[in-house]
């Protein structure tokens, strides 16, 4: 013996389609946008097949407030165009590149360029005179 229902086959049968409002079905597409929620969700809680719901949220999907953006649609980002600053002349980056030599003690040749850091140079040359 089953325990399974027996269908009721004494009806006509024909499948009973509803109407729903347009403001209802705005309202059940926004739920099914909240945080938390997915479209299985709200369609189980307002007894509604989850394809027809996701066919309402593409017909009401761009004038719902709030709603996350498409992310096929292009969106527009803010741009700040700043004119160009030119670049400061220091007198350093104003003179040509020179090149000196240095003879150290008769021992070594040593050549320096106009951008060569002061305090560099002037280790190099104490280690060399020491020697």
């Amino acid at each position: 013996m089953s325990t399974k229902p027996v269908m009721d086959t004494s009806s006509t049968g024909r499948r009973r389609n509803r109407s729903w409002s347009e403001a209802l079905k705005r309202g059940i597409v926004a739920a099914s946008f909240e945080p938390g929620y997915s479209v299985s969700v709200v369609a189980r809680r307002y007894d509604v097949n989850a394809n027809q719901l996701f066919k309402w949220r593409k017909a009401f999907r761009d004038s719902l407030p709030g709603r996350p953006p498409d992310p096929a649609t292009p969106q527009l980002v803010p741009v700040v165009v700043w004119p160009e600053q030119p670049e400061e002349v220091t007198p350093q980056s104003a003179m040509p590149m020179v090149a000196i030599e240095i003879d150290v003690a008769d021992k070594y040749r040593l050549r320096v360029g106009s951008g060569v850091d002061a305090g560099a140079l002037q280790l190099v040359l104490g280690v060399l005179e020491r020697q």
